[in-house]
């Protein structure tokens, strides 16, 4: 799982050049049962076009470049699971950053 969720955060970081050009970005929230948890922010988050951005873009990179994904999803409606990985990540983060 790890090596997979290291290939998702590296396809991510070649997207992100693109996307921070109009002022936004994209961060990896989880990976499970075949999809690509991600959050949109800064100028993404709440745009129009992010759910065509994903499909037409993201998923589209992330399914040729990481075995094992078969969508990605933006819509922060995680599995349980997923969330409390996710949460306890950031808590980690905001420790590190005191």
């Amino acid at each position: 799982m790890e090596e997979i969720e290291q290939k998702i955060e590296e396809v991510l970081d070649k997207i992100r050049p693109f996307l921070r050009r109009e002022g936004g970005d994209i961060e990896y929230v989880g990976f499970q049962d075949g999809v690509v948890y991600v959050k949109m922010v800064g100028a993404c988050e709440g745009c129009a076009y992010v759910d065509q951005d994903i499909s037409a873009g993201v998923e589209i990179i992330l399914i040729e470049e990481v075995p094992g994904v078969i969508r990605c999803d933006a819509s922060m409606k995680l599995p349980p699971s997923v969330m409390d990985a996710y949460l306890a990540r950031k808590e980690k983060e905001a420790s590190l950053n005191k």
